[in-house]
């Protein structure tokens, strides 16, 4: 069981529900409603192998940073816990799955399934160059809204809009609350010649950005709801995710980070939790099945 814990942690499984709602609610508007339990059982295996495979390839290749960083030198590969050899065959498996999983859903998003691998596993080399490292991560889980709309539909079409400001939606809010995260580690990023916003800008300004993603993430949420012609239940589901939004920036200042940890992992998990919650609600109201 010990060991079991150790791979769960490596990938942070839990960590699941930050993209996992938002490709349900990418299949929920491309179908209209319930996508069938085929396309909603692959596309949430999906959503875990490519997930599996980024986590294990960020862990395995930030090792020898992770091992240098005291907040993080105890996680599984510098601690000793799991062997490098061992995660990259989870990663390689993962991969595989991912693609394979892709192609069953219809051929097109088998066809994409190299490319979303590719931003999946390069986001973990930007940061050795760029500050846009928070972006990079934002786009990658951005991503899964738009393959579950692929997954159902098979295809790009015009009505593809509302989950186009789901994707950005996402975008802003993953890289708000990875500025948050990053905080942290900011004089570290710097004396190892890292990039990120905060060690660049400085923690308050990297919250004031931060502040300004979420905003663009409400903006954005309710381009949805007006595109998609969505109805009560989303409103308020987008009410309560904005009041956690505002409530996570309560949470820290660039003297106090102390509550980190609730501001990104608690709040933003009930964020799309929330968002898919109110969607897939007013999809059963509009068809009758509540």
């Amino acid at each position: 069981m010990s060991g079991l814990r150790d791979w769960f942690s490596l990938v942070r499984f839990s960590h699941s529900v930050f993209a996992l709602p938002f490709a349900l609610c990418g299949a929920w508007l491309a179908a209209g409603g319930p996508p069938g339990w085929r396309i909603a059982i692959l596309v949430v295996a999906c959503a875990v192998a490519a997930r599996t495979a980024a986590m294990g390839f960020n862990r395995l290749v930030d090792r020898s940073i992770d091992a240098a960083n005291p907040r993080t030198a105890q996680r599984e590969i510098p601690a000793g816990k799991l062997g490098p050899g061992a995660v990259r065959a989870l990663v390689v498996f993962a991969s595989a799955a991912f693609v394979a999983l892709a192609f069953a859903l219809n051929p097109l998003a088998g066809w994409l399934a190299a490319p979303v691998l590719l931003v999946l596993l390069g986001y973990s080399y930007v940061k050795r160059f760029s500050s846009s490292a928070h972006l990079v991560l934002g786009l990658a889980l951005a991503l899964a809204p738009l393959g579950a709309w692929v997954a159902v539909r098979g295809a790009i079409e015009p009505d593809v809009t509302p989950v186009l400001w789901l994707a950005g939606a996402v975008l802003t809010w993953v890289a708000g609350f990875d500025l948050i995260y990053a905080c942290q580690d900011a004089e570290f990023d710097r004396k190892s010649g890292l990039h990120s916003i905060p060690a660049r800008f400085g923690v308050a300004n990297a919250l004031r950005i931060s502040s300004a993603l979420h905003v663009a993430t409400v903006v954005a949420l309710v381009m949805v709801g007006s595109t998609a012609g969505l109805g009560l239940a989303w409103w308020i589901a987008l009410a309560v995710c904005a009041g956690l939004l505002v409530w996570q920036h309560r949470l820290v200042a660039p003297n106090d980070l102390s509550r980190v940890d609730l501001a990104f992992f608690t709040l933003n998990g009930w964020v799309g939790v929330g968002l898919f919650v109110g969607l897939a609600l007013d999809r059963a109201l509009a068809h009758g099945g509540v």
